[in-house]
């Protein structure tokens, strides 16, 4: 379990993705050489950082309307994996299109 108890997360528009040959994930931020694994909260420390980002392949598949895990493209699987490594809780429900049908139930995010 995570900080506030959070152990999963609804990733909604993946869908948007589609078609892009990479994937930009900011996995840190750099201040002054020194490395931060969080966002700041202040305004003035917030402009004087720079986003570090790690790429992804992801491919011209498209994701829209999967309604189900195995439906997903091989580069669509990663990132959502990737996503929930740096995060350190899982997806429980992924969208892939404005339409509330397409939605991946990975977990019922109501059972324990």
């Amino acid at each position: 379990m995570a900080i506030n108890g959070i152990d999963g997360i609804a990733l909604t528009k993946l869908d948007v993705l589609d078609g892009l040959e990479r994937l930009k994930i900011c996995v840190g931020y750099d201040t002054d050489g020194a490395r931060l694994d969080h966002l700041p909260a202040g305004l003035k420390a917030q402009s004087q950082i720079r986003p570090i980002y790690e790429e992804i392949e992801a491919g011209p598949a498209a994701t829209r309307g999967a309604r189900s895990f195995r439906d997903l493209p091989a580069e669509a699987v990663k990132y959502v994996r990737r996503i929930e490594e740096l995060i350190g809780a899982s997806v429980a429900l992924l969208g892939t299109s404005p339409e509330r049908d397409d939605m991946v139930v990975m977990r019922d995010p109501f059972q324990d």
